[in-house]
């Protein structure tokens, strides 16, 4: 059975606004492990959009080797986006869910194989209230953005997570593990 993981980075004031982050060397090694031992990522449209900016990285490498490898690890990557409004994608590793989110994932889950992960906001928050999460990855960077996305922005309930490991990058940024448990809120 397939785990279906978040992985997300977020600042200290818990946004995940992309261009706020701190991604050093060491952190864009991480996620070039992580996503190479994926089955799939899930994307919702803009992050897939954003997403894309890879591309353009295979297309003319940086130089910064962390970087460029990066690149290529995201560009093989099978990605999974979830989207009303796109009708193609033309990523060749990538492909729009034939299923609504909750259907796709269930399925994803009975399946055996390595994990899928979640990288979008919406999805995250979508997965989290169908119960459909089975660890977050939270990657908090000591940054205090002041404003922009929430990541658990329409989530209104309670949700007790148990800490299973951390990892410390030299830039300051935290991997938060955290595994989702069965503990109800208090007054349910």
């Amino acid at each position: 059975m397939k785990k279906v993981i978040v992985a997300i980075n977020m600042t200290l004031d818990g946004f995940c606004d992309h261009t706020s982050g701190v991604p050093d060397e060491e952190i864009h090694q991480h996620y070039a492990d992580l996503l190479r031992s994926a089955d799939a990522v899930l994307y919702g449209r803009i992050t897939y959009q954003l997403m894309e900016f890879w591309r353009t990285v295979l297309e003319k490498p940086t130089g910064d080797k962390a970087v460029d490898d990066f690149a290529v690890v995201i560009d093989k990557v099978p990605k999974i986006v979830f989207s009303r409004k796109l009708k193609n994608v033309d990523w060749k590793s990538a492909k729009l869910a034939s299923k609504d989110l909750e259907k796709e994932v269930l399925e994803l889950k009975q399946q055996s194989g390595a994990a899928v992960f979640v990288c979008s906001p919406s999805l995250i928050v979508a997965l989290t209230k169908l119960n459909l999460i089975d660890e977050y990855q939270l990657c908090v960077h000591p940054v205090i953005a002041g404003s922009g996305l929430p990541l658990f922005k329409n989530i209104n309930e309670k949700i007790t997570l148990k800490l299973i490991n951390t990892k410390t990058f030299s830039g300051g940024a935290v991997i938060l593990y955290y595994k989702p448990t069965s503990e109800k809120p208090m007054n349910q």
